[in-house]
């Protein structure tokens, strides 16, 4: 039966879904979910590494740099919870492999992969064997050591939950409901009550509550006792509250989020003020935020773009074509913002 079907027959039987078990479902389901039968980088959007090698290749030499920083910690982990088509990772590995700084830290390095997807591992594996990756369902089933973690484009996928005021100036849940065999929106009629994280000055809102979550796994690893930096790098705001961000994209094109359930990616911006305070909150040190676009050149992208182009000089025009779309405030440069995460003792991360 069509993942779509299910959903009505679970509605009719259950009342309206929620926002967020409506993403659940969509993205997670093990038979007909997103990540189990499409895996879309590339053929539904596109994430900075696919745009351009520069990306990885700078997210690699920060890492060296902040093992380093980290007193050259041996061994460690290096996480990055759901990869992908892992050429972000295999950009950066290789960049890694240029230094002899590098070369230590990649002796040093346990390579963990957080990737529920048997379909996405396999892919992973093949582009990484040479790595030795090690698979994990969740953050929390990390070994005990020092950890950095590189999330790209992540959290945008955490389901989240909408609300929107009534008349009645209370909030309401937004849900998902059936009707003739289609998919509709709707809203709760009764109130939630009072919300904790609702903003003022909006009448609408969304809640990952899964950023909690996140925040509190990286604060775990540092209360065990070990040193920690966790670079997170996503589109969203740092100076408001998401309010109605739910998108889907299915070949290159956004379409209605009901259109096409576990056919399309589906995604929301990021709450980093959220993040930031879940972050606060559970302990740990923070950096940022910063746009993708002051972060990458203060790592030295306009530098490593010329390389490239000297090193391939009838892609000239590609290759800056591809590397201004990570910087330009107008393109990537100031949606996607970039944060970072410590335990206490480290120096100011690179970048920051």
């Amino acid at each position: 039966m069509p993942l779509k079907d299910r959903l009505v027959r679970m509605i009719e039987a259950d009342g309206p879904m929620s926002v967020s078990m409506f993403m659940q479902t969509c993205l997670h389901d093990p038979v007909e979910g997103y990540y189990a039968t499409r895996p879309g980088i590339g053929r539904d959007f596109l994430t900075a590494p696919e745009i351009s090698q520069l990306f990885g290749e700078l997210i690699g030499l920060w890492v060296v740099h902040e093992w380093e920083a980290m007193w050259r910690p041996h061994p460690f982990v290096l996480v990055e919870p759901g990869p992908g088509k892992a050429t972000m990772m295999a950009d950066a590995l290789r960049a890694m492999s240029k230094t002899a700084a590098g070369r230590a830290c990649l002796k040093s390095m346990q390579l963990y992969l957080v990737e529920p997807s048997r379909a996405l591992r396999s892919e992973q594996v093949g582009k990484l064997a040479e790595y030795a990756p090690q698979f994990v369902s969740h953050l929390d089933e990390l070994p005990d050591l020092a950890a950095i973690l590189i999330s790209n484009e992540f959290l945008d996928c955490l389901p989240a939950r909408q609300f929107v005021r009534g008349e009645d100036k209370k909030w309401h849940e937004r849900r998902i409901g059936a009707q003739g065999g289609q998919l509709i929106w709707g809203v709760d009629q009764e109130s939630t009550g009072k919300l904790a994280d609702a903003p003022e000055g909006q009448d609408a809102f969304e809640l990952q509550t899964g950023l909690e979550t996140f925040a509190l796994s990286l604060a775990t690893h540092v209360k065990n006792g070990h040193k920690l930096r966790a670079l997170v790098i996503d589109y969203g705001p740092d100076d408001k509250v998401p309010e109605d961000t739910l998108r889907a994209y299915s070949d290159g094109r956004q379409i209605d989020p009901l259109e096409s359930p576990g056919g399309s990616d589906l995604t929301v911006d990021v709450d980093f003020g959220a993040l930031k305070r879940h972050a606060l909150n559970a302990g740990l040190i923070v950096h940022g935020a910063k746009t993708q676009g002051e972060f990458l050149l203060a790592l030295g992208a306009e530098a490593r773009m010329q390389q490239l182009v000297q090193d391939n000089p009838d892609r000239a025009e590609e290759i800056f074509r591809r590397a201004k779309r990570l910087v330009d405030p107008a393109d990537m440069g100031s949606r996607f913002k970039v944060m970072c995460f410590s335990s206490k003792g480290l120096q100011t991360p690179v970048g920051f």
